[in-house]
This record gives structure tokens, C-alpha cells and sequence, in this order.
């Protein structure tokens, strides 16, 4: 499959009686747009703001983060089996609203949810300060279940993401980016002598609210199976989960996932990129011996050299991630695993829930339990009194003065397993 990557580089987004793209700028009409989200009977009130990089705004609790992006050429739309029908997606052209994100809020529905801070000490560790985000505080009906609440603000996401991005349906690409994979035979032809290696990423399904979905299809009802990369630039993997924001596989993280975008760079040159397989990470002990089994199954199937594994969670899915490390290993194929660590506020507690001396290679994302300190800004956008009880928070983390003590774990994506951070440990 051959995908080609459109970017439109986006410095800017404004309010404006007409909604369009233009040099740069995204103009949103508000009123348009609301009625748009409002068609969704689970909603009561939805509004607007933009925070842009600088300034001095906290957006919490987020739930998601989405880039727009609209198909140009090719078959499906973005997002399919949710907004777009369900078809084979991951080839032709896609544009790409680069440098701007929808953020969704609003009431907590789960008590893992995070923190964007557009500025100071925060800003450091989200790669989100540095977008210019449309932030959507959305409000439910009263007497709503919390997963209809969910899935309400999910879907208002996804829905805006699909409507600021076909405003640049029509708008000639600055910079294109093409990626392709060869059919399992015709690249071990290509490049025989190149070692052989797929990326397994583990994808959260542990329950209600700690969802990922495939082509609109919730993973836990998934086996293991194998997707072209270039899928997933078209928003075949979305987020619908509340795991805690550190290591949060966000929407726009499995649009911009940098373990593919690596393994591509190298595809051809020191390795040959085979592909992706998907796994779940479910509750029970049955599945995670299913999933696994699944997965080093695949591996040994396609021949691999060498495994990449990213994780998303800890705790429970951690035995998901050593299951899959130490069977694919016992194939005789090379694995390196990506994940992060809750190792205790002194870093001096066992990083993970489990471990084999097989999971010898390790990629971590830093120590989602240190502690630091959020200075007050100028503006909130959503509720910051959820500072004591989100994860990471504790009562009495939120100051009077609209500071924050609290652990890393409560900035979203500053520990993310898929490595779309700054951070390590050493």
C-alpha cells in the first residue's frame, strides 16, 4: 500500500463568520460548528476556545487530541467505520493540518484524564503546548450514563477533526510524504539481505472506558491481527479510553505514531519493514495467553528478525507486554519492548508489575510517578478543582493560588510508550 502525505502547516486559528483554511489559518464559525455537535441528543451545550503555543492557559481534564486530516485521493475517509464508512484505508493522498489539534473537555467522565499547560514547566513535557488547538468544553444532558458520556465527547471529537479538515480538501500540499509496504513476498524479495522487522503495538481494551477501536470496532473483540501502517495515518486506530494521561495513546498519537514513522525511514535501508500487527490487552488471564499466543504466532509467520512492542498503560497490561516479549523471544526473534515506568515517587520501586529475563531490550518513556510543580496561569479552560482526584493528583494538589503539585502522570502524553516524548530514565 502507497499513501502520500499532504501537509499544510497551520500557524494560526481564529473565530470567523466563515469557516475555511487560508494562508496558514484555520477560521472556524462557531455557530456552524455547534450545530453540527449539538445533532448528538447525549450533549446539552457544546463551546469553543484556542489555546495556541505561549500562552498562558491549562486545559483539564482532556479527554482526547485529534489532528485533522481529510482524504484527497483514494479509497474511504478518515476515521472509518465512525465517521467515514467502513473500507480499506492507508493509500492515495491524505492532507494533513499540521501544527493543529482538536482537544476535547469538559466534565470528568473517568478519573484519569489530563493536563495541557500552553506555557512554563508543564509545556515541557506534552507535545501538545506546541500545537495550535481548537478545545471543545462539552457538556451532557443531566441524568446521562458515563458511557454514553463518553462516547458523546468521543464522537464530537472525531466529528470536528473531520469537519476542520475537509476544509482543506482542495488546498495544494506545502510538503509530500510518501510511504509504502510491500507484500510480505515482494519485500523479501527486494531486500533479502535486510534483517526482517514488524512493530506489535498493544492497544488498551481493558474494559468500559478503556477502549481503543479499530475501523470502529472496540479491540477487545478482536483477535490478533495485521494492519498496513499507512492505515493508521488514515485514523484506522482511534482512542476511546481514560487510562492515566501520561501514557495515554491519544487519537493524534496513533495518527503521528514516530515508532512507524522510524521504521519507515529506515525501511530499505537498514531494515525491511514488514509491518504491523495490533494486540489487545484485555482483563483476563485467558486472553492475555490467547493474545500473546496470537502475536508470536504472526511473528514467526512473517519470517521477522527482530520485534518492536509498544505498550500503552501499566499496571495490568504490563503482564500483556512481558506475555508478548518473552513468546516472541522464544521464536528466536529479537524483541525490543517501549513502555514506561511507575517506579515510585524516589524512582526506587519495581518500574513494572511483571518481568522475564527475556525482556533484556527496553525503551522507557520515564517515570510517570515523579513529582512536579504546575504554576498558576492566567486562564483555565474546563475545571480545575478535578487536580485532586485525577491520577497522578491527591487531595490537596490544587493550591489557592490555581498551582499544582502532582505527579507527571497527570500531564497527557508525557510518558507516551509509543516514545512521542521528550523523556527518558537513565
Amino acid at each position: 500500500m502507497k499513501l502520500e502525505l499532504g501537509y499544510i502547516q497551520i500557524n494560526d486559528i481564529q473565530f470567523a463568520s466563515e469557516s475555511k483554511v487560508e494562508d496558514g489559518i484555520i477560521y472556524v464559525n462557531q455557530d456552524e460548528l455547534r450545530a453540527l455537535l449539538l445533532e448528538d441528543e447525549h450533549l446539552a451545550t457544546v463551546e469553543f476556545d484556542i489555546a495556541k503555543p505561549g500562552d498562558s492557559i491549562r486545559i483539564m481534564p482532556v479527554k482526547d487530541v485529534l489532528e485533522p486530516r481529510v482524504k484527497v485521493e483514494g479509497k474511504g475517509g478518515i476515521f472509518p467505520g465512525m465517521i467515514a464508512k467502513v473500507d480499506v484505508v492507508g493509500s492515495g493522498r491524505t492532507n494533513v493540518l499540521r501544527g493543529s489539534a482538536i482537544v476535547t473537555t469538559g466534565k470528568i467522565v473517568g478519573f484519569q484524564e489530563g493536563i495541557i499547560d500552553m506555557s512554563g514547566e508543564g509545556a515541557k513535557y506534552t507535545p501538545f503546548s506546541k500545537l495550535n488547538n481548537l478545545v471543545l468544553i462539552c457538556e451532557p444532558v443531566e441524568g446521562i450514563a458515563k458511557h454514553d458520556h463518553e462516547r458523546a465527547v468521543r464522537f464530537a471529537g472525531l466529528k470536528t477533526a473531520d469537519y476542520i479538515g475537509k476544509l482543506a480538501k482542495n488546498i495544494v500540499a506545502e510538503e509530500v510524504e510518501t510511504f509504502e509496504t510491500l507484500s510480505v513476498v515482494e519485500g523479501m524479495k527486494q531486500y533479502p539481505e535486510l534483517p526482517r522487522v514488524a512493530y506489535v503495538a498493544m492497544l488498551q481494551s481493558q474494559g468500559l472506558m478503556h477502549d481503543t477501536y479499530v475501523y470502529g470496532v472496540d479491540m477487545k473483540q478482536s483477535l490478533t491481527t495485521m494492519l498496513s501502517p499507512t492505515e493508521v495515518m488514515d485514523g484506522a486506530i482511534l482512542s476511546g479510553n481514560c487510562v492515566s494521561a501520561c501514557d495515554k495513546n491519544t487519537t493524534y498519537h496513533h495518527l503521528n505514531n514516530p515508532v512507524i514513522k522510524e521504521l519507515f525511514k529506515k525501511h530499505g535501508k537498514e531494515l525491511n519493514f514488514v509491518g504491523m500487527i495490533i494486540t489487545n490487552e484485555n482483563v483476563y488471564l485467558a486472553d492475555k495467553m490467547r493474545s500473546s499466543d496470537w502475536t508470536a504466532k504472526f511473528c514467526e509467520f512473517l519470517g521477522l528478525d527482530g520485534a518492536i512492542v509498544s505498550q500503552e498503560g501499566f499496571g495490568n497490561p504490563d503482564a500483556d507486554l512481558i506475555m508478548n516479549a518473552k513468546k516472541i523471544e522464544e521464536k528466536g526473534i529479537k524483541t525490543v519492548i517501549i513502555t514506561d515506568e511507575y517506579a515510585g515517587r524516589d524512582g526506587a520501586s519495581q518500574s513494572l508489575a511483571d518481568s522475564d529475563p527475556a525482556a533484556d531490550a527496553v525503551v522507557t518513556g520515564g517515570n510517570a510517578n515523579e513529582m512536579i510543580h504546575l504554576a498558576p496561569m492566567d486562564r483555565v479552560i474546563g475545571y480545575p478543582e478535578v487536580a485532586d482526584i485525577i491520577a497522578g493528583g491527591f487531595d490537596g494538589s490544587l493550591h489557592a493560588d490555581g498551582s499544582i503539585d502532582a505527579e507527571l502522570q497527570v500531564i497527557t502524553g508525557a510518558t507516551n510508550e509509543m516514545g512521542f516524548n521528550k523523556l527518558s530514565a537513565r
